[in-house]
């Protein structure tokens, strides 16, 4: 059973993923950051291939394609879902291309293995930088979602703001890769962001909920898999869409 100080970064990851999520769903992004999280897989791939770190090249992967998004989104104010949809197509054609076998489901739904202290000191560092940013701009990404003018008259770069969000996500998405993986850490942003939506009364509450359930899940999962002999990172995601179905029940009884 791994111990507590193994189980930071993943639980760091988890705030970080519920907070980054709570605003991903409120800008109704949920398909479209899911898909994100694809644009890992060539850098992916293309480390493996290299033998460099894989997280790293998954990392700038993530942020070349993010960087691509928000730089097409900008110049054609084509919506930002549909490039996210063109930027994942083309990254999990390549991706999918440069690994293949053992690597790929690695690359796909992660190893379940924690992190080196190395390797948890600087995901910490990551996570931590995610979840001040989400804070502090939280209020400055809602007015800009509401209205982008009122967002404008009140000094807020809309433009850059999206782009630092998009990139909080992508290093978001890139902490959990290794535990995770491809597939399963998008699903980590959304699931949890998408239940504490449907439970909570104002955007505070939304946040609290969304980062509680993500830890909560991550802990279980952590806990429970070796107990169980099944993929922590599967089983994390399982607990999660769980209580995202036992929220529909609570709320369609309450």
């Amino acid at each position: 059973m791994p111990a507590v100080t193994e189980l930071a970064l993943p639980l760091a990851t988890a705030a970080a993923a519920g907070l980054v999520g709570s605003i991903a769903v409120m800008r109704r992004l949920t398909l479209a950051s899911d898909a994100i999280s694809h644009v890992a897989l060539p850098g992916i791939g293309i480390a493996i291939l290299l033998g460099g770190n894989p997280v790293l090249g998954g990392l700038a992967a993530l942020f070349a394609g993010t960087l691509l998004v928000w730089g097409v989104e900008h110049k054609t104010r084509i919506p930002t879902e549909a490039i996210i949809g063109v930027v994942f197509s083309a990254a999990l054609a390549l991706g999918s291309m440069l690994t293949s076998g053992e690597e790929l489901i690695e690359a796909l739904f992660g190893t379940g293995k924690l992190p080196e202290t190395g390797e948890t000191l600087a995901g910490l560092a990551a996570a931590a930088l995610v979840i001040a940013f989400s804070l502090r701009a939280g209020s400055r990404l809602v007015i800009a979602l509401v209205s982008p003018d009122l967002a404008r008259t009140a000094g807020v770069d809309v433009s850059r703001l999206n782009l630092a969000y998009l990139l909080a996500f992508a290093l978001t998405v890139a902490l959990g890769l290794r535990y995770l993986g491809v597939l399963l850490m998008g699903s980590l942003i959304i699931i949890p962001a998408a239940t504490a939506k449907h439970l909570a009364r104002n955007l505070s509450q939304m946040r609290g909920l969304s980062v509680a359930i993500a830890m909560v899940s991550t802990l279980a999962g952590s806990l429970l898999a070796p107990v169980l002999r099944l993929p922590a990172g599967s089983l994390t995601i399982t607990l999660a869409a769980g209580i995202f179905f036992l929220g529909l029940l609570r709320r369609g009884t309450a």
